[in-house]
């Protein structure tokens, strides 16, 4: 599984960061968790507003810092 945080980089990016951690640790599924900051990676996706969260390159969220417990349940419906 691969999780991408796109933004630039800044505290609610970090944090967003850490909690697409956390929820991937408590999910017990493997995978990485990767901050994209670059420009034109983040447009690729269409996304305008950060940070944005993509999981298995599926924008899941965009503009909203998500708590860990609402990236578990993403995680656990692209799982299914």
């Amino acid at each position: 599984m691969k999780i991408e945080i796109l933004g630039n980089g800044g505290t609610i990016c970090k944090t967003l960061f850490c909690n697409a951690l956390e929820a991937l640790r408590e999910t017990g599924k493997k995978g990485r968790v990767v901050l994209v900051k670059d420009m034109k990676n983040i447009l690729r996706y269409g996304v305008l507003a950060t940070p944005a969260l993509i999981v298995n390159g599926v924008v899941v969220s965009a503009g909203y810092l998500l708590s860990s417990n609402e990236i578990i349940t993403y995680l656990k419906s692209s799982l299914t």
